[in-house]
């Protein structure tokens, strides 16, 4: 017997669950749509990534800008010396601006003793003495320049001032760090589609699981296989494959219950009927012979409801039927023989109605037995339902894509609301006078289930009646 706990802390495989500090947790799987491992994953590596790969391209913007800065500075004061060791001053001449703000080349520009200029390579650039020597970062007409400056002490009172264009300077860098940066940027979308794949893998991985795990039915219950389970998860899949055990263990009992106890009851049962049949001869007319035949139709009614119990636990318990190709019509016609006797005793006319078959008898793969089953059950229900004189009809219909079997009454039918329910084991018709133990349709469908079919009821339009529809679900 499982028993369940409506409180305290469960554990489940030596993990504790529950506590005191289980709503204080932080937990990865967001509330609502975002509750997905998939989701998950992409909502926090999808940004990581984007992260590490701005964080790439920055940090490679800015050691490219260093190592171009004290290239350049070098070469800048190297030139700017040499020209001021010369005596004539000879400076290189630019052509044009091309040359400078693409290219990168330098503007030299000489300062004699009384400040005055003396040689300009580029007369456009007019920047004027510097107050300081070294390097600066100035702005000329609104474009950045970055000068060197020589000493005017060291070389005579002259000053050697070397110019070069900011914009070729930052536009070298952004080049070379982009070079560098590249393979990063080609590999980050990379990255996230097979992330994006792993992580489709992975649930698609967990949602096998879970199909699974509903396929399980009271008839097949195994448990679920542990070998391409993720080690996170294992424990969960063996607490369920433990649910499963004992889910299997409980209906095995109780299947063996309601057998033991209908082959219990059926040999008592019996032999009071047989007394009861020895009795009747004895029974005296009026109301004693009233009150016997009452206490018959119990007897009669309680032996029907240990046969179909009986039927009801073979049915359930776990087998291997053959699955072959039914005929339909042979089926049907070995059906009604065996339930002829029954319609001839409440006087119904029960028939198989239909155009005659063209070609070969349609067949469904299944099970012989199961078949039977379902169509017995349905017959037997219609001429238990039916008054006396009225009419069963049992039809092969084949002119759809698929065959189908319907059995047609002239009964009371069933109240639309209650059609949903005929289903449940033991439920009965309110008000019906028929006598039965509320198991047939029940059975029939679960044999049904077991073929591939679907039953369908419906009240009959034409007149009160109902129509039992057996189809490949």
């Amino acid at each position: 017997m499982m028993k369940f706990h409506s409180a305290g802390a469960a554990t489940v495989q030596g993990f504790p669950q529950g506590g005191s500090n289980a709503g204080k947790r932080f937990h990865v799987f967001p509330e609502g749509r975002m509750c997905s491992l998939r989701r998950v994953l992409l909502m926090w590596l999808v940004p990581l990534f984007l992260i590490v790969g701005a964080a790439s391209a920055a940090f490679s913007y800015w050691s490219y800008s260093t190592m171009v800065r004290e290239f350049m500075d070098s070469q800048m004061s190297l030139l700017g010396e040499s020209i001021a060791m010369q005596d004539e001053h000879l400076v290189p001449t630019v052509p044009s601006a091309e040359r400078i703000h693409k290219w990168g080349a330098y503007v030299v520009e000489v300062y004699g003793t009384d400040g005055k200029l003396e040689v300009s390579s580029w007369p456009r650039l007019v920047a004027g003495p510097q107050a300081a020597a070294g390097f600066a970062d100035i702005r000329i007409d609104g474009g950045s320049w970055r000068v060197y400056s020589t000493d005017p002490a060291a070389h005579g009172g002259r000053r050697i001032q070397v110019f070069q264009s900011g914009m070729f300077r930052a536009h070298l860098a952004a080049e070379r760090a982009g070079a560098a940066i590249a393979p990063v940027l080609i590999l980050l979308p990379l990255a996230i589609l097979i992330l994006w794949g792993v992580s489709g893998a992975m649930s698609r991985a967990v949602q096998d699981i879970g199909r699974q795990a509903a396929q399980q039915d009271e008839h097949t219950i195994a448990e679920l296989p542990l070998d391409r389970v993720p080690y996170e998860l294992r424990p969960m899949v063996v607490s369920f494959n433990s649910l499963l055990a004992r889910l299997r263990d409980a209906f095995a009992a109780q299947r063996r219950f309601v057998q033991d106890a209908a082959h219990e009851l059926r040999t008592p049962i019996t032999a009071v009927a047989l007394q009861l049949e020895n009795v009747r001869a004895d029974m005296p007319a009026g109301a004693c012979q009233q009150s016997f035949g009452q206490l018959e139709a119990g007897v009669s009614r309680a032996q029907r409801l240990i046969d179909q119990l009986l039927k009801l636990s073979r049915q359930e318990a776990p087998m291997v039927e053959t699955v072959a190709s039914v005929d339909l019509h042979a089926q049907l016609h070995e059906s009604m023989n065996a339930l002829i006797a029954l319609a001839d005793q409440r006087n119904i006319d029960l028939g198989l109605v239909g155009p005659e078959l063209q070609g070969p008898a349609p067949c469904w793969p299944c099970s012989a037995h199961d078949l039977r089953s379902v169509i017995d059950n349905l017959i037997e229900n219609a001429l238990r339902y039916t008054p006396e004189g009225g009419v069963v009809d049992v039809r092969l219909v084949t002119d759809g894509a698929k065959p189908a079997i319907e059995v047609i009454d002239t009964g009371p039918g069933i109240p639309p609301d209650l059609l949903p329910r005929v289903f449940d084991r033991f439920f009965r018709v309110p008000g019906s006078n028929a006598r039965g133990s509320g198991l047939g349709l029940s059975i029939a469908q679960s044999a049904a289930q077991r073929c591939g079919l679907r039953i369908s009821l419906r009240n009959r339009d034409d007149r009160s009646g109902l129509v039992a529809r057996i189809e490949p679900a």
